[in-house]
C-alpha cells in the first residue's frame, strides 16, 4: 500500500486511527453504513498509504457501527501495506489472490443492501462491480470525508507551512530563471529543477504565462520567447513531505510597466489583500470572493477576473473549501485556501497574485511572504 521511500515520513498511527474513527463517527451520523475507500488523497488522509490505483481492488472499509476499520487488498500487496503507515493501524486484513471475487469480500464487511459511501476517487473500473455487489449504487463520500480534511489539525498546518516557505524560496530566485530570450518551456524547466532544490519531494505544476499568454488563466507552457515589457505570471507548487502542497503565483515584468498596466495591477494587489483581510472565523467563503470581487468592479475591472478567489490546500493541491459564490459554508479554525483574484486581457496580458492562508482565531496566517507588488526584472 506504499512506497518504501516514505516510510518514516508520515505522522504518528494514532492520528490516522483518531482520522479513521471520526469518519466512522460522521458517515453514522449521515444515515450510512459504512464507508469504502480506494487508493487516492482520503486514503492517504486517513491511513498514510499511498497505494495508486490498479485493476486490482485495493479498499480501506469502515464500517459505521465503529467496528473495527478493515484493508481489502490482493495478496501481491501484503508486503507493501506491513512496511507502510497503515500497517501500524490494527486493521483487519484480508487479502485475496487472482481469482477470488473481492467486491463480494467488501460487501461481505457491510449489512445486506448498505447504504455505502465511497471516495471520489474509485473509478469506475470498482464502483461498477462494488455496487453490484452491494446490491446498492453507492454515493460519494465527499460531504463525510470534506468534514475531516477541510480542518487541518497542527501538523498538517506545520507541514502546509513549511510548504509555504519553500515556494517562497523559489519565488525568491525568480531573477536566475526568468529573462527575457528564453522560451516560457526553459524557465520552467528550471523552476522546476528550483523546486526540488528547495524542498519540495516533485515540482506538481508550473505556469510560465508570457505576454498574452498570461490573459489565458490555465496556460501552462510553450514555446514563445520571453521578451522585455512582457508580463509574466508564474504559478508554482508541489508537495513537500508528508505530502502537503504549496501552491503560490506572484507576475513579474520584463522591465518597468506601463502606466495602465501599473495601475490596473495595484487594483489587483488592493482586491487580493482586501480578500486576505476578510478572512475570520464565522464568515461565509463566499464572503471572501465578494470581498476581492468588489474591489475590482469598483475599477471596471469586475468581467476580467474570470474564476473563484480561491481552493482549499492539503493533500490535493485543489480541494475544499472553494472560496467562490454561492459558498455559504462558514470559515472554521484551521481550514486552509487559496486567496488568488487575478485580471485578464485576452491577447495582450494578465496578472495573478495568490497566497495560500490558514484560518486562525481571530483572522488568518499567510504561508507565502514574498512581495505581492508587479516585480520588475
Amino acid at each position: 500500500m506504499n512506497s518504501p521511500a516514505d516510510h518514516g515520513s508520515r505522522f504518528a498511527s494514532a492520528v490516522y486511527s483518531s482520522r479513521i474513527a471520526r469518519a466512522a463517527e460522521l458517515a453514522r451520523g449521515a444515515g450510512l453504513d459504512g464507508l469504502v475507500v480506494t487508493p487516492g488523497p482520503d486514503l492517504r488522509y486517513l491511513t498514510g498509504s499511498r497505494a495508486d490505483s490498479f485493476e486490482r481492488l485495493t479498499a480501506l472499509v469502515i464500517a459505521a457501527d465503529g467496528a473495527q476499520a478493515s484493508v481489502v487488498l490482493p495478496r501481491l500487496e501484503l508486503a507493501s501495506l506491513k512496511e507502510s503507515a497503515a500497517g501500524d493501524l490494527g486493521l483487519d486484513v484480508l487479502d485475496w489472490v487472482d481469482g477470488v471475487d473481492p467486491y463480494a469480500i467488501v460487501a461481505g464487511l457491510l449489512p445486506a443492501g448498505a447504504k455505502v459511501a465511497v471516495t471520489d476517487a474509485m473509478p469506475a473500473l470498482h464502483l461498477i462491480p462494488l455496487a453490484d455487489a452491494v446490491g446498492t449504487l453507492p454515493i460519494l463520500a465527499t460531504a463525510v470525508l470534506r468534514e475531516l480534511r477541510m480542518v487541518k489539525d497542527t501538523a498538517e498546518i506545520d507541514a502546509l507551512r513549511r510548504a509555504g516557505q519553500a515556494i517562497d524560496r523559489v519565488h525568491a530566485r525568480m531573477a536566475e530563471f526568468l529573462t527575457a530570450g528564453r522560451t516560457e518551456a526553459q524557465v520552467a524547466a528550471a523552476i522546476s529543477a528550483a523546486i526540488l532544490e528547495e524542498g519540495h519531494t516533485a515540482a506538481a505544476f508550473v505556469i510560465v504565462g508570457s505576454g498574452p499568454h498570461g490573459a489565458d488563466p490555465h496556460h501552462e507552457v510553450s514555446d514563445r520567447v520571453i521578451k522585455n515589457g512582457d508580463v509574466v505570471v508564474i504559478d508554482i507548487g508541489g508537495p513537500v513531505e508528508p505530502g502537503y502542497n504549496s501552491d503560490s503565483t506572484r507576475t513579474y515584468s520584463m522591465g518597468e510597466p506601463s502606466a495602465d498596466v501599473a495601475a490596473q495591477f495595484a487594483v489587483l494587489e488592493a482586491a487580493q489583500q482586501a480578500a486576505v483581510d476578510a478572512v475570520r472565523p464565522g464568515v461565509s467563503a463566499e464572503s471572501v470572493d465578494a470581498a476581492a470581487r468588489e474591489v475590482l468592479a469598483a475599477q471596471g475591472l469586475a468581467e476580467v477576473f474570470v474564476h473563484r478567489t480561491g481552493h482549499g490546500i492539503g493533500l490535493s493541491v485543489h480541494e475544499e473549501p472553494y472560496i467562490v459564490e454561492g459558498n455559504s459554508i462558514e470559515l472554521i479554525e484551521g481550514m486552509a485556501f487559496s486567496i488568488e483574484p487575478g485580471i485578464y486581457f485576452s491577447g495582450n496580458w494578465g496578472a495573478r497574485i495568490e497566497d495560500i492562508v490558514v484560518v486562525t482565531a481571530d483572522g488568518c496566517e499567510s504561508f507565502n511572504n514574498r512581495p505581492h507588488g508587479l516585480t520588475v526584472l
